[in-house]
């Protein structure tokens, strides 16, 4: 590589609008998550256990944002993660066991979703932690074939170990705080609804989702 300076190619100038171009999609997806997280950081139900619920929030993004230029994802990619983490963010607004979807569909329908299905919990956590293995784990791949490439059916049982093992490290972490907060915030946080098995539930969806996922992207990329 020449040290000298002087103005760009015409070439560097192809690339550098190229980038330019293919940072856009990124952004708006970035800009439009940040103006989600501030309408919804404006009155949670609950500060502190919303507080809790971002620290995932405040690890990921920054790591993603400063790790683009070494790693770009697909836009497939980050609209999943998008996605997984506007339904994080409602689910930190309200308290993952409060978010009040049968309200909004009473509003909408006259009926709500847990009379129409029969449920008898708040099932809002339990979407989430399927889509989190299910949106999350294109990016899993991608960054493991670019950082730590598999062969032969490696490829499909990897990422597949990768999203059930720290799927399972969150709720060793959610039952550990809700062990050293106790009291309402833990409850708020680990938000069990009763269920004694909730956090083998939880983990067994993100593990079926993350291999729904894993099946759709190698199947579709051969």
């Amino acid at each position: 590589m020449s040290l000298a300076s002087g103005p760009p190619s015409r070439q560097d100038s192809g690339s550098g609008a190229m980038l330019g171009a293919s940072a856009r999609y990124p952004l708006l997806l970035l800009a439009l998550f940040l103006a989600w997280w501030l309408i919804l950081a404006i009155a949670p139900v609950y500060r502190q256990d919303w507080l809790l619920e971002n620290l995932l929030v405040f690890i990921a993004i920054p790591l993603l944002v400063l790790t683009y230029g070494r790693l770009r994802l697909t836009d497939t990619a980050y609209t999943m993660l998008f996605v997984f983490f506007v339904l994080h963010e409602l689910g930190a607004h309200y308290t993952y066991s409060e978010v009040p979807y049968d309200r909004w569909m009473q509003d909408l329908s006259g009926r709500t979703l847990s009379e129409v299905f029969g449920l008898e919990r708040n099932h809002y956590d339990r979407l989430v932690h399927f889509l989190y293995g299910l949106l999350i784990t294109p990016a899993a791949i991608e960054l493991l074939d670019a950082r730590a490439p598999q062969r032969g059916i490696w490829r499909w049982l990897v990422p597949l170990l990768f999203m059930v093992s720290h799927s399972t490290v969150y709720e060793l972490v959610e039952w550990g705080a809700a062990e050293i907060f106790g009291g309402d915030l833990g409850q708020a946080y680990l938000g069990t609804q009763g269920d004694v098995w909730d956090g083998q539930k939880d983990s067994a969806l993100a593990a079926l989702g993350a291999l729904v996922s894993v099946i759709g992207c190698r199947w579709s990329r051969g």
